[in-house]
């Protein structure tokens, strides 16, 4: 089967701003697949590029060497068929939820009747139904994020790209995010590129992991399947003993990566 996502040999080199001359290879000999309907989390230490590759995937970034593929045909601009949901919140101020959610489609050429028909209904499946009309600074964080969850999915991408999505929010409505977003994945079975520092999350939510090495020059060093049934809890899944099992391989992987991130930032400090 064609992969909905296909990163192959790809890396990304940067000219410093600071020190003209200088390049910095924040990632490079990247091969990354992520098939149709697939889960697929991406782990690693602080500064190793698991942002970039994101940004590859979307076509907001294109890559010094090597290739990028959606569905099988070469990437040629944005991704056309993916949808980004980003670490902050990418929420225009002055709309409503209705609005903001509604806004993709506007953009797409969708009657505005018929915009804010989907909008209301995908605000209803994250459950803010009954908070259609409040703008941005009268909702919680964890209200936002459904919004912006709304907003990525409303327009139906094929490939679902989140970049650190849930971070910000305190652990009981991150878990409960977390599922939310598990039941809408379930439903709809979209291929989906997750970017966490948080392992236990990557695990929990995941078909596959993938740990980054250490910047710069940073490539996957491991690849694991995260091979426990579905449908899951993320709270309720941290206690099984396969879980433990597939924490301390990946975390035997990962661990002498972020020790050598760690001690990358205190020589660059």
């Amino acid at each position: 089967m064609t992969a909905a996502l296909d990163l192959q040999d790809v890396a990304c080199t940067f000219v410093s701003k600071d020190q003209p001359g200088q390049r910095y290879t924040a990632v490079q000999h990247v091969n990354l697949t992520v098939g149709a309907g697939e889960f697929v989390s991406v782990v690693g230490p602080t500064g190793c590029g698991k942002s970039t590759l994101l940004n590859v995937a979307a076509g907001l970034l294109t890559p010094s060497t090597g290739s990028v593929r959606v569905f099988g045909q070469a990437l040629q601009g944005i991704n056309q068929r993916a949808g980004y949901m980003f670490q902050a919140d990418s929420l225009m101020p002055w709309r409503t939820a209705l609005a903001n959610v509604s806004a993709g489609l506007q953009f797409h050429g969708v009657p505005d009747d018929q915009a804010a028909a989907q909008a209301h209904e995908w605000l209803r499946r994250v459950g803010l139904g009954g908070f259609v009309d409040r703008y941005p600074h009268q909702m919680s964080g964890g209200m936002r994020k459904r919004v912006s969850l709304a907003q990525t999915l409303v327009l139906d991408p094929d490939i679902i790209l989140m970049d650190e999505p849930f971070s910000a929010l305190d652990i009981q409505t991150r878990q409960l995010m977390e599922n939310e977003l598990l039941d809408i994945w379930q439903a709809k079975k979209k291929a989906v590129l997750f970017i966490t520092h948080d392992l236990d999350e990557a695990i929990a939510m995941s078909d596959r992991v993938v740990v980054m090495s250490a910047g710069p020059g940073s490539h996957p060093m491991g690849d694991f399947t995260i091979d426990m049934e579905r449908p899951r809890d993320v709270a309720e899944i941290k206690t099984t003993p396969k879980f433990l099992e597939l924490h301390a391989a990946i975390w035997a992987v990962l661990r002498e990566e972020v020790l050598k991130g760690y001690q990358q930032q205190l020589k660059a400090a």
